[in-house]
């Protein structure tokens, strides 16, 4: 029911900037959590950054000082500036939503969503 659509990804030099955004369309009664994952290859999937309702975000520590996440409710998008990129950031980011969600009798759920990805290589 929900959709993902991830962009922004390419190929940038070290130390470059990167922009990812990432649009969610469908049936949504609320959004709960945002987030963005990567995988690199030969790795597992990772968190990188998440930002909650109240905008409160948690980083990986390999990215603090360097990555922002962001959200527009308005326009079910989520956002990550990368800044001073560097070759280890190089993998498939992914972003993620939590939806809630409202059956016709009043019950509340927790969907989750991905999106299919985008690829960040940073050249050294």
């Amino acid at each position: 029911q929900v959709q993902l659509v991830e962009s922004g990804g390419g190929l940038v030099q070290s130390g470059g900037s990167l922009r990812l955004s990432c649009v969610a369309s469908g049936k949504m009664f609320s959004i709960n959590n945002m987030a963005w994952y990567r995988q690199a290859p030969g790795k597992q999937r990772e968190l990188v950054a998440r930002i909650d309702t109240s905008g409160s975000t948690n980083y990986l520590d390999s990215v603090k000082g360097r990555f922002t996440i962001s959200r527009d409710d308005a326009k079910n998008t989520e956002y990550l500036q990368m800044n001073d990129l560097k070759p280890e950031d190089t993998a498939v980011y992914y972003c993620y939503i939590d939806v809630i969600q409202e059956t016709r009798v009043a019950r509340f759920y927790t969907e989750t969503y991905w999106g299919r990805g985008t690829q960040v290589t940073v050249a050294s």
